[in-house]
């Protein structure tokens, strides 16, 4: 069978979210853009699909905060562009470890966020679906994102942007060179095709370390598979924020990982632990929660939400590609950048990484220092 070659200014290797963004912002700028995805739209495989995610603010790092704000700009620009509904601003709580609730407190207050200090009890009596530990750092500015549509909308502006994204092909391996990158993918046919583009960029998620090797000194990625649920409430009439719980450490010793969560309309509460799950090959994974996985998570949701059903879960799958700190790798080697490590914390900046990946690629601009190889070496 021949061999099909193509020649494009910029590849984006992985349509999840981030390669989505990346490639918009790519395209908006006038480049001719090809994105390559391995699976369907809204596969379950990796970590970009389901309903919602929370749009939190609880930081105390700068860099963060300031993607944050600038995610939160370009969502809603993407909303005026295609007209999707993306982010839902009901506010977020976070409660648990003092040191670092007050933490997140005095960084948002610096920047003159829409926050406020609850007590326990003032936050039971607002959000009675809950119960709450020390003091409660509520953002008022901050909610969820709708991630379904958002994946929707980042494709409907990267093709108005003239991008062009194809699904089920996969690719084999990249080869940088003097002029840019060489790349052999073959489509669900079996046809190899040869692609010659000036740049790369790999999102890939789960995938990022077999892709790049040899290529780009990652840090460690570890790929678990994590297993929040959704959680039918007692009342339908019960108001919800999203939430962070930051275990102490005598509640760590019993669950292993602190909580997230937030309200999924027609689905319900959805509600998880972070980065606790089992290390998986993401192409051999169970797509199922261990029974003492599942059992911690119903004895957290008895203890925690007298406004959920503990019985009602119904069991979500997803992986998540971690560094050791939790930082994400945003940088450019040679013709490649690379967008990995998002650690189970990364959807809502995810516009603002793609400008971020965008201006590495295209040279405009490095990526911020913590997010850079370099800060993840020693």
């Amino acid at each position: 069978m021949s061999t099909r070659t193509e020649r494009i200014d910029h590849l984006v290797v992985g349509g999840g979210a981030m390669g989505l963004a990346a490639a918009w912002q790519l395209a908006g700028r006038g480049a001719r853009v090809l994105l390559l995805e391995r699976f369907a739209p809204h596969h379950a495989r990796g970590a970009s699909h389901g309903s919602t995610r929370n749009l939190n603010n609880a930081y105390d790092e700068e860099h963060y905060l300031d993607l944050f704000d600038e995610a939160v700009g370009l969502w809603r620009g993407l909303e005026s562009a295609t007209g999707a509904e993306l982010l839902g601003l009901h506010g977020l709580v976070t409660h648990g470890d003092g040191a670092l609730v007050g933490a997140a407190h005095d960084a948002l207050a610096r920047r003159g966020a829409s926050i406020a200090l609850l007590s326990a009890d003032a936050a039971a009596t607002r959000w009675p679906g809950m119960r709450f530990q020390g003091e409660v750092l509520l953002s008022e500015d901050a909610g969820v994102v709708r991630a379904a549509r958002a994946l929707d909308a980042l494709t409907d502006a990267a093709r108005a942007a003239g991008a062009r994204i194809e699904h089920g092909v996969r690719v084999h391996g990249l080869e940088p060179g003097a002029d840019g990158v060489r790349v052999i993918a073959t489509g669900a046919d079996g046809a190899v095709r040869e692609i010659l583009a000036g740049h790369a960029t790999v999102t890939a998620g789960a995938w990022s370390d077999p892709l790049l090797a040899g290529l780009v000194e990652l840090p460690e990625l570890t790929v678990t598979e994590e297993h929040p649920a959704h959680f039918a409430p007692r009342d339908a009439g019960t108001v919800w924020p999203s939430f962070n719980h930051l275990l102490e450490s005598d509640d760590l010793d019993a669950f292993d990982g602190n909580v997230y969560g937030m309200p999924s309309p027609g689905e319900g509460v959805k509600v998880g632990f972070h980065k606790v799950g089992a290390v998986v090959d993401p192409d051999d994974r169970p797509f199922r929660a261990s029974e003492a996985q599942r059992a911690a998570l119903r004895d957290y949701v008895a203890d925690w939400f007298p406004g959920l059903v503990p019985e009602s879960a119904e069991e979500i799958s997803c992986t998540y590609t971690s560094t050791a700190t939790g930082r994400f790798v945003l940088d450019t080697v040679g013709p490649i950048t690379v967008g990995a490590g998002f650690s189970g914390h990364g959807f809502k900046f995810t516009p603002a990484i793609g400008r971020v990946l965008a201006d590495a690629a295209t040279g405009a601009a490095r990526p911020p220092e913590p997010f850079r190889l370099a800060a993840h070496q020693g």
